[in-house]
């Protein structure tokens, strides 16, 4: 069963290897590319899970993360951040913001759908998104 991804990433290389290594897993993936698209985007999507980069223009990934932990129908979703911040303490004050991962910038084209997919909901987990 293919789970519904939404990315929100600003760089165009990074946003196209995401999409690239998600849709060959067999997700449904859609992407926008600043902050406030992405909430809009959860809002019209419902996503079952969310890439958000951590530096976008329009509203950051801080941001997004406040507005969908803020409503109700979203609060729930997990969010990955994926960010170029890789400094001793980043990945600290990422997850202390709420997220339910970080991802340093580059990510590894090898490992990061299986490390994505332990953040989807149970019944998308440990399945090949593309058998029915």
């Amino acid at each position: 069963m293919a789970a519904r991804i939404l990315i929100a990433e600003d760089h165009p290389a990074s946003r196209e290897l995401l999409v690239y290594l998600l849709e060959m897993a067999g997700h449904e993936v859609r992407w926008v590319d600043d902050g406030i698209a992405a909430v809009q985007a959860a809002r019209d999507y419902s996503p079952d899970l969310i890439v958000c980069d951590v530096q976008m223009p329009g509203m950051d990934g801080y941001g997004v993360l406040r507005a969908l932990r803020d409503d109700v129908r979203l609060a729930a979703i997990p969010v990955l951040a994926v960010t170029a911040y890789s400094m001793p303490g980043d990945r600290e004050r990422v997850i202390a913001a709420g997220f339910n991962a970080y991802f340093a910038k580059p990510i590894d084209p090898e490992t990061f759908v299986a490390d994505l997919a332990a953040h989807l909901p149970p019944h998308l987990r440990g399945m090949n998104a593309a058998t029915p």
